[in-house]
């Protein structure tokens, strides 16, 4: 599957249209270069949800948990930029957001690809030339 985001103003249209494509999929590993547009995506797909929660990068938390109010359900959005080695993943107890069956968005999951799970999405975000973003599944 292939979308393009044309520019900030169509995210929200491209958002709409990967959650009416993600199946029974829970969790999506979001690969990208900085600046690629990771999180900026990820909060339009949480807005596009229904969280109403202020949507921000998890970078130092590592984990941020959003709220589906009208599903009453959880969405965990993870940044493991700063993940120096695995054991700090296991500490946080990764398996139990990971096989929660909710919702998981994570960004930089090349430094802990040997956690994922087997079905876990892999989602690249490419910045084009012409500043438009792809996104492929």
């Amino acid at each position: 599957m292939e979308i393009q985001i044309k520019n900030i103003e169509t995210i929200r249209e491209a958002a709409r249209e990967f959650i009416e494509n993600i199946g029974e999929h829970k969790v999506f590993a979001f690969y990208g270069k900085m600046g690629a547009g990771k999180t900026t995506f990820v909060k339009a797909i949480c807005e596009e949800l229904g969280v109403e929660d202020v949507i921000t990068s998890p970078t130092f938390a590592i984990v941020n948990e959003y709220e589906v109010k009208l599903k009453s359900q959880s969405i965990f959005h993870f940044d493991f930029y700063r993940i120096k080695k695995l054991e700090e993943v296991y500490d946080m107890g990764y398996e139990d957001y990971f096989y929660s069956g909710s919702l998981c968005f994570i960004e930089w999951p090349e430094l802990i690809e040997d956690l994922l799970p087997d079905d876990a999405v892999k989602v690249n975000i490419a910045e084009n030339a012409d500043g438009t973003r792809t996104v492929r599944w």
